[in-house]
């Protein structure tokens, strides 16, 4: 794809603790709770002072009462006290595609900045990253509100 970068921004996490983050994320995929789409998703989130939280996807017989594992990482990031961010990778069975956030976690991951990295795997453990700004262009946060 045009436009995408096969290595971390010069402001990205070290090798080591990118290497920790893309493992914590196909870590979290293990424990994923999906007996209705057999889709495991895992994410882990780097906040600014360096510290990870990972998350997975969560189903339920409702389907409207899922969460996906992106916004699962986020939650218990800020039920810790953490609201910057600067990474975030993401881990899935997808074969021979990148995983990619769906809508509603880039609205969430929007909420805390668009400046930060997002790493797109493959089951093979090969990524991508991408900006924030990147996969929601255009996009609204809390300034907007402000504008009132």
């Amino acid at each position: 794809m045009e436009g995408d970068r096969k290595h971390p921004a010069p402001a990205a996490p070290p090798t080591e603790r990118l290497q920790l983050l893309l493992r914590r994320s196909r870590e979290a995929k293990n424990c994923a709770y999906c007996p209705y789409s057999r889709f495991p998703v895992g994410a882990a989130l780097l906040t600014a002072s360096g510290e990870i939280f990972s998350g997975c996807n969560v189903e339920n017989a409702c389907c409207s009462l899922g969460v996906c594992a992106e916004r699962t990482a986020i939650q218990k990031a800020i039920s810790e006290g953490h609201t910057s961010f600067r990474a975030m990778a993401i881990a899935s069975d997808m074969g021979d595609t990148f995983i990619v956030p769906c809508g509603a976690c880039r609205q969430v991951m929007r909420e805390f900045g668009t400046d930060w990295d997002v790493y797109l795997t493959k089951a093979d453990g090969s990524y991508i990253v991408k900006r924030l700004e990147e996969l929601l262009p255009l996009s609204f946060g809390p300034e907007d509100l402000k504008k009132v």
